[in-house]
């Protein structure tokens, strides 16, 4: 019947059922947020990430992802929508060698990735912001400075000789909090102590700092405040602009049609089809529950 809302602890104002989201997005953040992903159309370069055939089962046998095949251009977003548990968190965590590929093969520019270690995944290029933060894409413990540098430990950047270089991390560690607008009191603060937005964006410094030939995003704006979904967008978009090929994994659709160039819908492990962005919702609605519409429009 009414709205409060709360920003940093303290009530800002209310509202009525009837306000816009809009104005809802305006004062929970403190400024006019755009809920739009404005972007340019893709640039439509050429194949970089190729996945043919590619099955992942569990222990038991059980057909997780069954004979997914895609590629990813560079300089596009491809958005693979569908319902939680169709396959989506097997086929990524298969692209980023955390879970064994049983068939098929995934190549990146022609480097084979198949079978490769997490290690030599992200060595080759590839940037990851898992679905779970806590549980996967940050150490809760560790300060904001240790997180941005976990997977580069073994860098000169950072260690030498096995010491920790401190003045470096920590100058790092100072760009990426204001380039990413962390809010925190420190870069000493353990990163499980920030809000889920905040979090976010320090697995998204991460990553995004170095220097790219994949960009996988799965579920980025889950459990985050709308300020941070609109950096989190625009970040994305960016990504894309540079000509970085980007996967992006939701269950949003709002989200899936706002940064996708091309959709690919998994349902119970396999891709029902590949279809352009601009596909009415229904039609990603019947697919999702793993109908393709007679005449539906596929993507090239």
């Amino acid at each position: 019947d009414r709205i409060t809302v709360i920003r940093l602890g303290k009530v800002v104002g209310e509202a009525s059922p009837t306000a816009t989201n809009n104005e809802l997005a305006a004062l929970m953040v403190g400024r006019a947020v755009s809920l739009v992903v404005d972007k340019t159309p893709a640039s439509g370069g050429e194949d970089a990430l190729v996945v043919e055939g590619v099955t992942v089962t569990d222990p038991s046998g059980v057909v997780l992802v069954d004979d997914v095949s895609f590629t990813v251009r560079r300089g596009e977003v491809l958005a693979i929508a569908g319902v939680q548990g169709n396959g989506q968190t097997e086929l990524t965590e298969a692209i980023i060698g955390l879970e064994p590929v049983h068939a098929g093969r995934i190549t990146l520019d022609g480097k084979d990735l198949t079978g490769r270690t997490v290690k030599q995944v992200l060595d080759a290029g590839v940037g990851f912001v898992p679905e779970d933060r806590k549980e996967d894409g940050l150490v809760g413990e560790f300060t904001i400075a240790e997180n941005l540098m976990l997977d580069r430990a073994d860098h000169d950047e950072f260690v030498r000789a096995g010491t920790i270089r401190s003045a470096e991390r920590d100058a790092f560690a100072d760009e990426k909090i204001a380039e990413f607008d962390i809010r925190t009191p420190s870069r000493t603060t353990a990163a499980g102590r920030l809000s889920g937005g905040n979090q976010q964006k320090i697995v998204l410094a991460r990553e995004l700092s170095r220097e790219l030939r994949l960009f996988v995003a799965a579920q980025p704006t889950r459990g985050i405040d709308v300020g941070s979904i609109e950096f989190v967008h625009k970040r994305i978009v960016a990504t894309r602009d540079t000509g970085v090929p980007v996967i992006v994994v939701s269950t949003e659709l709002d989200e899936v049609v706002a940064l996708a160039d091309r959709i690919a819908v998994m349902y119970r492990g396999g891709i029902v089809g590949i279809v352009p962005a601009d596909t009415p919702r229904d039609v990603l609605g019947l697919m999702m529950a793993g109908e393709l519409p007679e005449g539906t429009e596929l993507a090239a």
